[in-house]
């Protein structure tokens, strides 16, 4: 049985090349958080942990990652958001993550163990963009063992949070900073949510609110995903069953959420299939939630098929060059400058002075692989000449030409490496530049075997 079980799951994987499952194939993704911004209603966002490459374990979990897309086909990694290094008062797992818009600003809920205690806390941290990098503003008062938290914005406005963990499940209502809960609203749902383990996600869907959740049966891994139906945030809610079972491939975990988009309604969650089975590094993978005519939800089989475009997905990685630390990179002896317009993000980097002046950018992907490498950049002065690493690996002196705007150039394919890639523009020697280099952003965009 075994032996079935693994080659299975091996034809599997080998037939993932024109798949739309598992939905990113670049970097390993767990929890999927997904969404659609009210001022972007065109661009789904999706959340997502980041499993290391090779691990077999979970401790080793230390960030998140955003993607987005406007046709389900062609996604943007817009690289690490929010890191552990970033978090004073974490000291290690950062799981499970949600995301929301509210007042007007992007927020990311997460989990991690406080330092010293090792206690999960629930943290909030702040963008004014929804690509991030998220800054950290400290973790949630009044939340005990904050694990796998969820926020729900009512259609009033009101903000909630979900949070559970080994059988159990909590919800109450927050304040308007989101930094504390309501204690007279705190309330365990566990007694209402049958094989609850962790991970709940709440929607509304027709004036009911559909808490969706991992659960064990009696804890029996893998994991399961049910759900339970209520007429208010904080139920009671009615436990309706299971909508996916086990299935091939599947994680020993299991966790996502749901989103309507463009007018229909998708689950995205995780599974093995990129790994070939290994539990501690996930994929994140997106069906199509249906209902009954009762608002029941109907089963959902994955398949490789996903969300039926013929097409596979493809992910780019985009790296805004002036997110620096927060993003894994580093500006050296550079500046972040807006002269120049007709930028993306918050601005981009120039002042390449002196020798060895630079911006590096971290790109992180699931297995070693080929990506065309492609630069945005201005040079108003004139060309200008620079030196790019990637890791230890140096490519031939690269040459921008004059260019009064930002523009996109295509310098080829290069290799990536599994797991934590460090590109590095620098500049080589004393020699002066007669124009001054301006980098706005890198792009790596997967290449296929098929297209090379």
């Amino acid at each position: 049985m075994k032996i079935k079980l693994i080659t299975i799951i091996t034809l599997m994987i080998t037939s993932l090349g024109v798949s739309q499952n598992p939905i990113f194939t670049s970097v390993f993704t767990a929890d999927p958080s997904p969404h659609v911004w009210p001022n972007d209603p065109n661009t789904l966002w999706v959340y997502t942990s980041h499993d290391e490459p090779g691990s077999n374990n979970h401790y080793g979990m230390t960030g998140y990652h955003a993607f987005s897309t406007t046709d389900l086909v062609n996604w943007t990694d817009h690289g690490r958001i929010l890191h552990l290094e970033n978090v004073a008062w974490a000291e290690s797992h950062a799981w499970a993550m949600d995301a929301t818009y509210y007042r007007g600003q992007y927020y990311l809920v997460y989990c991690m163990k406080e330092a010293g205690i090792g206690l999960f806390r629930t943290g909030v941290a702040r963008s004014d963009t929804p690509e991030g990098p998220f800054t950290d503003l400290g973790y949630v008062k009044g939340v005990e063992f904050g694990q796998d938290p969820a926020i729900f914005i009512d259609d009033d406005g009101t903000p909630y949070l979900y949070w559970g963990h080994d059988r159990k499940c909590f919800a109450a209502e927050l304040n308007k900073d989101l930094m504390s809960i309501k204690l007279e609203t705190y309330i365990e749902l566990t007694p209402q949510l049958t094989h609850v383990f962790e991970g709940p996600w709440v929607h509304k869907k027709d004036e009911k609110y559909y808490l969706t959740y991992p659960g064990l049966t009696p804890r029996r891994w893998p994991e399961k995903m049910f759900y339970a139906v209520a007429d208010k945030p904080l139920g009671p809610y009615k436990f309706k069953g299971v909508f996916i079972d086990d299935f091939e491939g599947q994680s020993g975990t299991n966790h996502g959420g749901t989103v309507t988009y463009k007018g229909k309604d998708i689950m995205f969650y995780h599974s093995a299939w990129l790994s070939g089975g290994l539990s501690e590094t996930r994929s994140a993978m997106a069906d199509y939630l249906e209902y009954d005519t009762q608002g029941n939800i109907l089963p959902i089989v994955p398949t490789k098929t996903g969300l039926g475009n013929a097409k596979r997905t493809k992910t780019t990685l985009k790296l805004e060059a002036e997110n620096g630390f927060a993003a894994g990179g580093k500006l050296y002896n550079v500046i972040v400058d807006t002269w120049i317009k007709g930028y993306s993000g918050k601005g981009y980097v120039t002042n390449f002075d002196n020798p060895y002046d630079h911006v590096s950018m971290l790109a992180q992907v699931a297995k070693p692989a080929k990506y065309r490498f492609k630069v945005r950049y201005a040079s108003p002065d004139g060309e200008s000449n620079h030196d790019i690493l990637i890791n230890s690996h140096k490519y031939s002196a690269f040459k921008f030409p004059q260019s009064d705007t930002f523009r996109e150039i295509d310098f080829g394919i290069v290799d990536l490496k599994a797991g934590d890639n460090l590109i590095r523009v620098f500049k080589k020697d004393w020699k002066p530049s007669k124009g001054e280099l301006a980098i706005d952003y890198i792009k790596l965009e997967q290449v296929f075997e098929d297209e090379k």
